[in-house]
C-alpha cells in the first residue's frame, strides 16, 4: 500500500500521488476538501496514483460534489484507466470530469 499525498503545484494545481483505495483514504482524506478552496480553477493530475478501487471514484465524487457547491470548476487529468472503468460501471462516465478522457 503506497500512502495518498496531494500535492500542491500552485495555483489551483494538483498532482495525487499514491493509493486511491479503502486502505489508504480515511475520514481524514475525505474531510480535508480546503485544498480545492485554493483557486476557482482547480485541475487534479492523477498520474502518478499507483492503484485505486470504488473508494478512490467515491472520493473523487465528493470532490465533484464540494466543488458544484462552491462553483469551483474542477478537472481531472490523467485518469487512470482502472477508474475511468469504475466511472463506466456506475453511468459516472457521462459526467462532464469524465466526459473528455473517456476512451
Amino acid at each position: 500500500m503506497s500512502k495518498l499525498n496531494i500535492i500542491d503545484q500552485g495555483s489551483g494545481h494538483f498532482i495525487v500521488d499514491g493509493d486511491l483505495t479503502f486502505a489508504s483514504i480515511d475520514k481524514r482524506t475525505v474531510n480535508s476538501l480546503s485544498f480545492l478552496k485554493s483557486s476557482k480553477e482547480v485541475s487534479i493530475d492523477l498520474s502518478k496514483v499507483i492503484s485505486t478501487d470504488s473508494a478512490g471514484l467515491a472520493l473523487m465524487i465528493e470532490w465533484i460534489k464540494y466543488c458544484r457547491h462552491n462553483r469551483i470548476h474542477l478537472i481531472f487529468k490523467n485518469i487512470p484507466e482502472q477508474l475511468l472503468t469504475l466511472a463506466k460501471l456506475s453511468g459516472f462516465d457521462k459526467s462532464s470530469h469524465f466526459a473528455t478522457y473517456v476512451a
